[in-house]
């Protein structure tokens, strides 16, 4: 049975100074001895199930990041957002058009001491792309996995009726698991074992600890300790990093990045991500069931002044993904402010004014994405202006979490809600497929719930292309059906606004939010 939820807290706390359950003195003496721990500070809680296929919890994903190794990386640098990093694996190839052949490194081992190998990829890959996994909406389909040999696996799609040049971009995304752990998924939940530079070692409370892998591939780390801390208070963090306590933190409010710049002991960073923020419509509840409201609506919010509001925290777009995925393009019927648009659709819907239109309940978080609740009082001000009746809903990180997704037999919380998608390669399906295609989830998109044949036809054209231009132009065409649709609205691209310790160095973050310090250290 499909059930998807955004993460079970592994305790309550959050939102406050307790939160940041560090073990100061031992920090402390670590500073002394010449740092050799670094700590992490989440805006987003790990869940209760070390799975990677669990969730898609981008907290988690973070955590994930230290821990299990990838076929590849993708940095998306905006000056080569496609280029592919070899980790795990040492190459692809196409065979057929249903057949995608990778070659895997010798001599990588997971931190329970197992050697790692084309059964483990084939494990992995079948796994990940089950529809019955959480994690599988960010997947073009299902696949079977053939073991050539100790070190090749080929990737099959024939059966499922779609190329395996979908699955070119995927392996940046999917953590490799061990296949004898996931024969035995309640080992997966109860601890995560990968062939990463950091392996799990404790966890207590609010911070979990990972230790150097000493038998890691590309040699042992320089730290010996990443303490991954749930911190939910966006101030606390501030304080702890300028304190010396935190050493990295991300999802900076723009206030905050413009005064931590100014600040010696900090390093800051300002990249754009590939995540979208998303104004999301229950498509499956009325009035957002008429995509005639769900235009009007669209209509009715000036994102430019959501901009303003940003400021360095925001990227301008008017497309459904990022400009560092593929395909992206500013979409040439996107629903731009316009008031007589706005009321000549409500009118049209038979809500002339808005009148008629029930309470409107728009859930938004507080606490993980930066000025959530300002811009949701900003939307909420200018759709109330056009006639709907909207009430904004505020919810700490948990509790949005938990009435994100659309799950089977159940009427979805709230008429609008919004989040942020955050994957870590440039296939733009990662992020379109999951939220706009029928299969997705158990009732269409994952979010908003939409089923429409017509999304459908424009995915399946795009997914099914081989030919590379082609299929850029018809992600193209089906970004403008979606516009025509609006079963959401992309309100901006992120801005990652990082801090870390000045000292920190050789350390890269990458645009979804994991990062990458095999090779760190603390400068003196």
């Amino acid at each position: 049975m499909y059930q998807l939820s955004r993460r079970k807290l592994l305790t309550a706390t959050a939102g406050s100074a307790a939160a940041l359950a560090l073990p100061m003195p031992f920090i402390r003496r670590a500073n002394a001895a010449g740092r050799n721990t670094l700590v992490f500070a989440s805006a987003e809680p790990v869940t209760g199930n070390w799975d990677p296929t669990s969730h898609t919890s981008l907290g988690q994903i973070n955590f994930e990041g230290f821990v299990f190794g990838q076929l590849f990386r993708t940095p998306m640098r905006a000056s080569n957002p496609t280029e592919m990093v070899w980790e795990l694996a040492t190459g692809q190839k196409l065979i057929d058009p249903y057949t995608l052949e990778i070659s895997l490194r010798d001599g990588v081992t997971f931190h329970n001491g197992a050697s790692f190998g084309a059964a483990d990829v084939k494990a992995t890959m079948e796994y990940f792309t089950d529809p019955a996994r959480p994690a599988s909406a960010f997947f073009p389909g299902q696949c079977e996995v053939e073991v050539v040999d100790r070190l090749t696996a080929r990737v099959h799609t024939k059966k499922f009726g779609f190329p395996a040049s979908a699955f070119q971009f995927m392996g940046g995304y999917m953590a490799i698991l061990s296949a004898a752990d996931v024969k035995n998924p309640s080992v997966l939940a109860q601890r995560p074992n990968g062939t990463g530079p950091f392996k799990f070692a404790d966890q207590k409370g609010n911070v979990t600890y990972l230790a150097a892998f000493d038998k890691y591939y590309q040699g042992r780390p320089i730290l010996d300790q990443v303490q991954f801390s749930y911190v939910g208070d966006a101030t606390t963090r501030v304080l702890g990093l300028l304190s010396g306590d935190i050493d990295i933190l991300q999802r900076l409010e723009p206030e905050q990045y413009a005064t931590l710049k100014k600040d010696q002991r900090v390093a800051v960073s300002r990249k754009l991500s590939t995540e979208n923020k998303y104004l999301h419509f229950r498509c499956n509840k009325k009035p957002f069931d008429n995509p005639l409201v769900r235009l009007a609506a669209c209509h009715a919010i000036d994102r430019s002044q959501i901009m303003d509001l940003m400021g360095d925290a925001g990227g301008q777009s008017s497309d459904y993904i990022s400009p560092l995925k593929f395909g992206y393009e500013t979409v040439p019927n996107y629903p731009e402010f316009d008031a007589d648009k706005c009321q000549a659709l409500l009118k049209q819907a038979g809500f002339p004014n808005g009148q008629g239109l029930p309470e409107i309940d728009y859930i938004t978080s507080t606490g993980f994405y930066p000025k959530t609740k300002d811009y949701g009082e900003l939307i909420t001000g200018m759709m109330q202006d056009q006639g709907f009746n909207v009430k904004l809903n505020v919810m700490e990180t948990g509790a949005w979490g938990d009435v994100l997704y659309q799950h089977k037999g159940q009427e979805p919380a709230g008429h609008m809600i919004d989040c942020g998608w955050s994957t870590a390669t440039p296939e733009p399906d990662m992020v379109l497929r999951a939220m706009f295609y029928s299969k997705a989830g158990p009732v269409g998109g994952i979010i908003n719930g939409i089923s429409d044949p017509e999304i459908d036809a424009a995915f399946d054209a795009e997914h099914n292309e081989t030919d590379t231009a082609k299929r850029q132009a018809l992600v193209g065409k089906a970004t403008e059906v979606i516009a025509s649709k609006a079963p959401s609205l992309s309100l901006f691209t992120s801005v990652n606004l990082n801090a870390v310790n000045a000292h920190l160095k050789d350390f890269y973050i990458f645009p979804n939010g994991p990062m990458d310090v095999h090779k760190a250290s603390f400068a003196a």
